[in-house]
C-alpha cells in the first residue's frame, strides 16, 4: 500500500510540473508569420479536420506545405484530427479552415495543453510507472525515485509543455513496446514500438535493437520449428498494423510516396545549424555540403550511422536479453543523433530519454548526458565541437559495455 501511494505522490507531482510549466507561453507566441510549433500543431488539427485525407500531405491550395505542411506519420495526422473534433465542438474558429491561421487564445492555449496533458496520462505515465515496477532494481523507494526522475525529465516536458509538441506520445508507446518484449509479450512489444515508429519517424533511432533482439529471441528458439512460427506472428503483427495506418493512403502509389516525401526531407541538406552531431563540428573546419554532392553526403551518413550501430546489434542479435538489448537501444539512438542525415537538435533530448530510461540503475549516465543536452545552442561553435566529443566517448563506451559482459558476469560469479 505504501508503494502505491508512493507512486501516486509521483504521478501528482509530475502532473503539477507539466502544468505549471504550460502557465508560461510558448516558442512562437504572437511572432508572425510562422508563430512556431504551436501554431503547426494547431494547423495540422486544422488541416486534417477541413480537408479529405488524400490532400494532407500534397501541396494545395488550401493546403500549403510552407506554412507548416504536415511531416510526420499517419499516426500522428490522426491524432491531430481527433483533436480537432474536439475543438471543433468547443469553439469552431480553432479549426477553421484559412481564418484560423495564428489563431492565439487564453482558452485555445488551455485546450492545446490539455491534450498533451490527456496523452501523457493516457499512454506515457502508465507505461513509466510499470517498467520502473518491473524492471528497475533496488528497493522499492529506489523504484519510485527512478520513476520520479523520469517523469520529472525537464527535457521533454520543456519541449512538449514549453515549447509545444508529443513527443511523449511516441516514447510513451517506444516504452510500452520495451515493457512488452520485457515481460515476454513479443506481439504486444512489437504492436506498441510499430505504433511508435508510425507516430514520429525519429523512432527509427531504435528499429534495429528491436528487430535484432526478436530475430534473435527467434533463432534462439530455433528456426525450424517454434522460432519460424513466432517470427511469422511476429512478422504479420507489423505487417498488419502497418497497412492499418497507412489504409487511406494506400489507393493510389503516389499517395504513399509523398508521404514518404514528406517524412524524409533530404533536401533540407545534411544538417541543421547548431547541432553537436558530427556533421555540424566538422563542417566548422572542412565544408561539407559545398566539397560533397547531395548523394555522396547521404551515403556516407548512412554508412556512419551503421558501422556504429551495428557492433551493438550484432551482439544482440547473437545474445538476446534484456540487458543488452537496452544498450543496444541507447548506442542507436546517439549513433543516429551523431552521423545520421539531417539531425534535429531536440533529438538528442530523445537519445538522452532512453539513456535515462534504460540506464536508470547507472546513474552517472544522466551526469554525463544532462550538460550538453541541456545547452544545445549555447556557444554554437564551441559547444557543437565538445558535445560531440562527448557523446562519441559516450557511444564508444557502450560498445565496450557489450563485449566486456561476459567478463563482468564471471567476476560477479567468483565474488558469490
Amino acid at each position: 500500500m505504501e508503494n502505491w501511494s508512493l507512486f501516486s505522490l509521483c504521478v501528482l507531482l509530475g502532473l503539477t510540473s507539466r502544468w505549471a510549466v504550460s502557465f508560461h507561453s510558448y516558442s512562437g507566441a504572437g511572432k508572425p508569420p510562422m508563430f512556431g510549433d504551436y501554431e503547426a500543431q494547431r494547423h495540422w488539427q486544422e488541416v486534417t479536420y477541413n480537408l479529405p485525407v488524400h490532400e494532407w500531405y500534397f501541396n494545395t491550395t488550401n493546403n500549403d506545405l510552407n506554412y507548416w505542411g504536415l511531416d510526420y506519420p499517419p499516426l500522428t495526422a490522426y491524432h491531430s484530427l481527433v483533436c480537432a473534433y474536439v475543438a471543433k465542438l468547443l469553439n469552431p474558429e480553432w479549426v477553421e479552415l484559412h481564418a484560423s491561421r495564428g489563431y492565439e487564445s487564453h482558452s485555445h492555449k488551455l485546450f492545446m495543453r490539455a491534450t498533451v496533458l490527456f496523452t501523457d496520462i493516457l499512454i506515457y505515465i502508465p507505461a513509466v510507472l510499470l517498467y520502473c515496477f518491473y524492471f528497475c532494481d533496488g528497493s522499492s523507494k529506489q523504484k519510485v525515485a527512478t520513476a520520479l526522475c523520469i517523469l520529472l525529465y525537464p527535457g521533454l516536458i520543456l519541449i512538449d509543455y514549453g515549447h509545444f509538441q508529443y513527443n511523449s506520445v511516441s516514447l510513451g508507446l517506444a516504452l510500452w513496446g520495451i515493457l512488452g518484449l520485457g515481460l515476454g509479450w513479443d506481439l504486444f512489444g512489437s504492436l506498441a514500438f510499430t505504433l511508435a515508429l508510425n507516430y514520429k519517424q525519429m523512432e527509427l533511432y531504435h528499429s534495429l535493437p528491436f528487430f535484432c533482439y526478436l530475430l534473435g529471441k527467434c533463432i534462439k528458439q530455433g528456426l525450424i520449428g517454434r522460432g519460424f512460427f513466432q517470427l511469422a506472428k511476429i512478422s504479420l503483427t507489423v505487417l498488419v498494423t502497418f497497412a492499418l495506418c497507412w489504409m487511406p493512403f494506400l489507393s493510389d502509389p503516389k499517395q504513399p510516396l509523398q508521404v514518404l516525401h514528406r517524412l524524409f526531407p533530404f533536401g533540407r541538406g545534411l544538417f541543421e545549424d547548431k547541432v553537436a552531431n558530427t556533421w555540424c563540428s566538422l563542417n566548422v573546419l572542412i565544408k561539407i555540403k559545398t566539397l560533397l554532392s547531395r548523394e555522396t553526403q547521404l551515403f556516407l551518413s548512412f554508412a556512419l550511422t551503421l558501422l556504429f550501430i551495428l557492433p551493438s546489434s550484432l551482439k544482440l542479435l547473437s545474445k538476446p536479453n534484456l540487458w543488452q538489448f537496452k544498450l543496444a537501444l541507447v548506442n542507436s539512438s546517439l549513433a543516429f543523433f551523431l552521423f545520421s542525415f539531417q539531425v534535429h537538435e531536440k533529438s538528442i533530448l530523445l537519445a538522452f530519454w532512453f539513456s535515462l530510461v534504460a540506464m536508470a540503475a547507472l546513474s552517472f549516465t544522466s551526469v554525463w548526458l544532462e550538460p550538453p543536452a541541456k545547452f544545445p545552442d549555447l556557444f554554437p561553435v564551441l559547444v557543437s565541437i565538445l558535445s560531440f566529443l562527448h557523446f562519441l566517448g559516450f557511444i564508444i563506451y557502450f560498445n565496450l559495455v557489450q563485449l566486456m559482459e561476459p567478463q563482468r558476469k564471471k567476476s560477479q560469479k567468483k565474488t558469490n
